[in-house]
């Protein structure tokens, strides 16, 4: 007859424990290495065609290369969110340049698109439900108790806000590099300033996180618990049980 297996005394919950997991690094959390390649590499691949075959065989260049990493996400088992995204992304960016007849409009819907990200971002922070915690906070489904602790909030407002300027920075510079028919630099500086600058605004984000947690923590071991229905009982008992008989 064999053993029983041993066990531990923490119960794991079915699934597997997922505090046992490794948590994601910044890089997997920006979709790491390939990621970084996927995004780049539709508009490597325009600029490239375009200087040597012009813009109609660079537009369907990077349609193609936007296809080929759809495709290999496929393959290879990885999430499809991002290939798609990317996708659409370059497909409206094409047909922009293909409208404009510019190989400069490919670039122009990300350089107004990071125009509308930066004035969303600012209004959260005016109408104070600043836009980074209240994603982090909605998908990470730890409610809305940091909109209430004004340390918390305030932290959030500044995550926001750098995210607000990494926007504006890439519209300024991009838009001016545009109206220079900087093409090749256009290409660079969506490049440089993606990934890079997306990196930088995580980490203050991470900052606000880990400062609203602990805000939030030591808030929550310093309320009273709430009494339970044996401990109201107990305490009534005690109080009517020292309380005199009134005499007759």
């Amino acid at each position: 007859m064999t053993e029983p297996a041993p066990h531990n005394d923490k119960h794991v919950p079915e699934g597997g424990d997922d505090e046992d997991k490794p948590q994601p690094t910044m890089l997997e959390q920006m979709g790491g290495v390939s990621g970084l390649i996927y995004s780049s590499l539709p508009v490597i691949v325009f600029v490239l065609v375009n200087s040597f075959f012009g813009l109609t065989a660079a537009i369907w260049g990077s349609i193609g290369s936007a296809v080929a990493i759809t495709v290999l996400r496929v393959v290879r088992k990885e999430p499809l969110q991002p290939a798609i995204s990317g996708f659409f992304g370059v497909a409206i960016a094409a047909f922009i340049a293909f409208r404009t007849g510019s190989a400069k409009g490919f670039f122009l819907f990300g350089i107004w698109a990071s125009l509308v990200y930066c004035g969303v971002f600012v209004v959260s922070i005016v109408v104070r439900w600043p836009l980074a915690g209240l994603v982090w906070n909605a998908l990470n489904g730890t409610g809305q108790a940091w909109r209430k602790d004004k340390p918390s909030r305030y932290g959030y407002d500044i995550a926001t806000l750098v995210m607000a300027l990494i926007f504006a920075a890439r519209f300024v510079v991009q838009r001016w590099l545009y109206q220079s028919d900087y093409t090749g630099w256009l290409a660079f500086a969506k490049i440089a300033m993606g990934y890079p600058l997306y990196a930088l605004g995580l980490l203050v984000v991470v900052w606000a996180v880990r400062r609203s947690d602990k805000r939030l923590k030591a808030l929550a071991e310093t309320e009273p618990k709430p009494e339970t229905d044996a401990e109201v009982e107990a305490r009534l008992r005690e109080k009517y049980a020292k309380t005199p008989t009134p005499e007759v």
